[in-house]
């Protein structure tokens, strides 16, 4: 098997709010993410697939073909939104990098099931260039 990864970048912007809590243990968890207005950042997706390479096109997936998905998946809802207020996943989720890498999973598992048998590995967001998640899936949970 082969891992191959395709990383992509967005802009968007957050805020970390439990809504279940008061005012100061949201400021008391949170900090200064829990500023209602928001702040933004410049995000880094990384997409792994794994798969059999074809013989023929010696691709584990076009990856022009995963190029547009994640672009129509992901990108196209994320990118240059405020995720608490525009992305329907992120009303009842608070968008931590953790739950993002989860959102962004379960956008690309079914459509990133590719020709040839190549599925979805792993999604990896960075949030900072020193914050990141994976997630494996539910299988590795």
């Amino acid at each position: 098997m082969i891992l191959l990864t395709r990383r992509a970048t967005f802009s968007a912007s957050h805020y970390y709010w439990n809504p279940e809590w008061s005012e100061e243990r949201n400021l008391a968890v949170f900090g200064r993410c829990a500023n209602r207005n928001g702040h933004g950042h410049n995000y880094t997706l990384e997409v792994t697939v794994t798969g059999k390479v074809d013989p023929v096109s010696g691709f584990v997936v076009d990856l022009k073909w995963l190029k547009d998905v994640i672009e129509r998946e992901v990108l196209n809802v994320y990118d240059h939104r405020h995720l608490n207020h525009e992305v329907p996943e992120f009303a009842t989720a608070i968008p931590t990098t953790e739950n993002i890498a989860v959102a962004v999973w379960k956008r690309l598992e079914g459509p990133v099931t590719a020709p040839g048998g190549a599925k979805l590995s792993r999604v990896r967001i960075y949030e900072t260039s020193d914050i990141f998640a994976d997630y494996l899936g539910e299988a590795s949970e």
